[in-house]
Order: structure tokens, then C-alpha cells, then sequence
């Protein structure tokens, strides 16, 4: 979870009580969010998914003479729910989309009253198809068809990448880099990663930074991006660009975190900005371009384009007591129609999505927060619950975030 966004839940989750910040903190850190990870396959990617990861991890391993097939692989219902799980312990799945890992964090002091925010990771063994606790890793990300992760050791920023092998839970490479890293991302093809690189750490916390929440005073972030590393997966060769961390008119920026993502196609990657026009392009040599045709109407909202192109997961647009979302034509940026779901967190397929939703009768204040994963389908009523309501539990002290990618 982004520091912009743990500084978010901290306003939220107190939301009843009187709040004295910065003129416009609260807001621009409200504003600023960012898109997690849709591993989006058009046509026939989906069915090269488990070649593109040949290109990070063997596909089958040996034990006792016995082949080793991921749990993905041995368990393909077009369903895998668990409704009576929060945090979930087995595998979560609908179409062609599955829960990687999902993560939760705490608040660790530091000297001079500084803190830092550390993670704590689900991540799915693929041998058991359980999710196993761990604190080892800063960050994790998970390739598409979840046979290697890439994680960061816990300091940050990071000098090299670790490829993970989900079924040994071993690193089997490591990727050296020669400017430090505090967040990486594999590309919808599995073939490249986007390193976002630091002068300090993006979840450190920092005193002299203060801000003021609720009347007290507590450590705020302190912006230092660099720039970007783009990685080839197999080859481990890397190019670096400069590209400092984004700022307003006046000088401000909203966040530590600011890390890059790859566009839908794979082709570009951008940065999230709480202005307009709310995403900035890059190629993979560092030079700003225009926005995509594709994209030019996503938002914030996780799910984004959905894999054939043809839709674009909308923001929140219940009325009433209505919990709706919009569904976008990519195109015009009119809504199509709505799904019954509070947050769209990414496409199944080209017809269904994978949402946050809570019951519409406590949906409102701290009710919002009491919500589990559903499948929606485009066009019809139907829901399917994937997840128990989200809720800590002892091993994961936090509200879990989830993570998706194509399995």
C-alpha cells in the first residue's frame, strides 16, 4: 500500500473525528491514487500466457520424480471462491484473473520520531495454493500466470530485483541495478519490468515533514523520486531515465510514493497525477508522449480497460442508496451501464469484474470499509462472492489489499 494511501486510511478511519491539516493535504492526498496491477491479455496472449513466463520461471519443476504443477494449473474451475475467508488462506479466482497476493501494513517507529510503513504479504504458493504470511519482501509483484514474483528485500531503496519462484519460494536470480529501487512492476507480457528508482525510501516517514491529523502531529512523506528503470526480464539488461517526482505550480507534491506502471498494451508506462490530465506517458526510452487513444478516459479506478479494449471500468455512480459503479465506452468516456459493485478492482474477462462491495445498508461512513470481494457480470444481477468482508485478523493486523493478475 502506497504511503498516500495509508495517510488516506488514516484520514478515513477517523473520519468522525475534526481533522486540522495543511490547506488542501487532505484532499490532494484523497485525490492521489493509484492504479494497481490488471494483468490485461488480449486474444491469443491468453493462451501463450504460460510460455511468456518461461521467460521468468521454469514452468515445471521435478520433485521425487514427480512433476510439480502449479496449483493455478491443477485447480482451473472457471470459479474458485472462498466467502467464508478474510484474509483468504486458498486460492481466490473467476475467468482469467486470480488473487496473487494480497498485503496488509503497519505503522513501525523509528529514532528521531520518524516511522516507517512495512508490509506484510499473502503471497500464493503455488504448491500448496495457499496464501503463506511473509515480512521478508519491502514490495512484491506478481508476473502473469503467477509462477515468479519480483520483490525487494527490505531495505529500501533496493539495488537489485529478486525473481521468486512461487512454487520453491526461492529466489532464483537476481537482477543488479545500478540505481536504487523502491517499487517494480512486470509489464502485461511478463517480459519486461518497470523499476521506479529513489533517493530515500518512498515508506519512510518523516518527522521534520510533519503533518497534522486530527489535531497531532505525525511524520509525512518526503518526495525523491528519480526516475525509471525499464528491465528486460531475460536478459536482466536495464536502461535508466531520469524523470524526478512530479510537482504542482506551486512546488508541492503529494506523495513519497510515485512509482510508474505500463500501459495496457504494454508499449508506454505513465505516473498518476491528482491534476489534470490525471496520467503523464513515457516510451521506454524516457520521453514523454500523449496519452493513448485507449486510455484517454481511465481514472483511478484499479480495473481500467477491460482485455479486448472495448470497456473501461468507471468510477462509483450509485444514487441513493444505490451501490453502483460505471462501466465507460473507451471512446466517447460516456457510461455504458453500471454494475452492482462499490470499487472495480480488475476484469475477469471481457464481461465480468472482480469489485469490492458491502451490504447497502451500512454503506455509508465506516460501513464502507465492511466489504468483500464479488464477481459482477455486465448486464445482469448477478453476484458472486469471492471473499469474506474484509477485516484483520491475528496474523494480518491490517485491512488486506488485494493484488490480481492473470493466472
Amino acid at each position: 500500500m502506497n504511503v498516500d494511501e495509508l495517510l488516506r486510511d488514516a484520514l478515513r478511519e477517523q473520519a468522525a473525528d475534526s481533522a486540522s491539516v495543511p490547506s488542501g493535504f487532505a484532499d490532494r492526498v484523497l485525490a492521489v491514487r493509484h492504479r494497481r496491477r490488471v494483468r490485461a491479455v488480449v486474444g491469443a496472449a491468453v493462451a501463450t500466457a504460460a510460455v511468456v513466463a518461461t521467460a521468468v520461471a521454469v514452468p515445471v519443476l521435478h520433485s521425487g520424480g514427480q512433476d510439480v504443477r502449479p496449483a493455478s494449473r491443477m485447480n482451473q474451475s472457471d470459479i474458485i471462491a472462498h466467502p467464508d475467508q478474510s484474509p483468504p488462506r486458498d486460492l481466490i479466482a473467476a475467468g482469467d484473473t486470480a488473487l496473487a497476493a494480497f498485503s496488509t501494513y503497519k505503522t513501525v517507529k523509528q529514532p528521531h520520531r520518524d516511522a516507517v510503513m512495512e508490509r506484510t504479504y499473502g503471497l500464493l504458493n503455488q504448491r500448496t495454493g495457499k496464501y503463506d504470511r511473509t515480512t521478508r519482501w519491502s514490495w512484491v509483484d506478481v508476473a502473469p500466470g503467477m509462477r515468479t514474483a519480483a520483490v525487494l528485500e527490505k531495505r529500501l531503496p533496493a539495488d537489485r530485483i529478486g525473481l521468486l519462484d512461487l512454487i520453491t519460494g526461492k529466489v532464483g536470480r537476481w537482477i543488479e541495478l545500478d540505481k536504487g529501487v523502491g517499487g517494480v512492476t512486470f509489464s502485461p507480457d511478463g517480459r519486461k519490468l518497470v523499476a521506479t528508482t529513489y533517493a530515500k525510501n518512498p515508506d519512510h516517514l518523516y518527522w521534520s515533514h510533519k503533518v497534522i491529523v486530527n489535531g497531532k502531529g505525525r511524520p509525512g512523506p518526503v518526495a525523491s523520486r528519480t526516475g525509471f528503470t525499464v528491465v528486460d526480464v531475460a536478459s536482466g539488461q536495464s536502461d535508466w531515465h531520469e524523470l524526478p517526482f512530479w510537482k504542482d505550480e506551486m512546488g508541492w507534491s503529494p506523495t513519497a510514493r510515485a512509482d510508474l506502471r505500463f500501459s495496457h498494451d504494454g508499449k508506454l508506462v505513465y505516473e498518476q497525477i491528482p491534476t489534470e490530465p490525471g496520467r503523464i506517458y513515457y516510451d521506454l526510452n524516457g520521453r514523454k508522449v500523449a496519452t493513448p487513444a485507449a486510455e484517454k478516459h481511465l481514472s483511478w479506478v484499479e480495473a481500467g480497460l477491460s482485455p479486448d479494449g472495448k470497456l473501461v471500468a468507471g468510477d462509483f455512480a450509485g444514487q441513493g442508496d444505490e451501490i453502483a459503479s460505471a462501466i465507460v465506452d473507451p471512446v466517447s468516456g460516456r457510461m455504458i451501464t453500471k454494475v452492482p459493485g462499490q470499487q472495480l478492482l480488475a476484469w475477469a474477462d471481457d464481461k465480468r469484474l472482480i469489485a469490492w462491495g458491502c451490504d447497502p445498508k451500512k454503506c455509508r461512513g465506516t460501513g464502507e470499509f465492511r466489504n468483500q470481494l464479488l464477481l459482477l457480470t455486465i448486464g445482469s444481477d448477478k453476484v458472486v462472492q469471492l471473499s469474506d468482508f474484509r477485516k484483520a485478523s491475528a496474523d494480518y493486523p491490517g485491512r488486506w489489499t488485494p493484488q490480481f493478475t492473470t493466472r
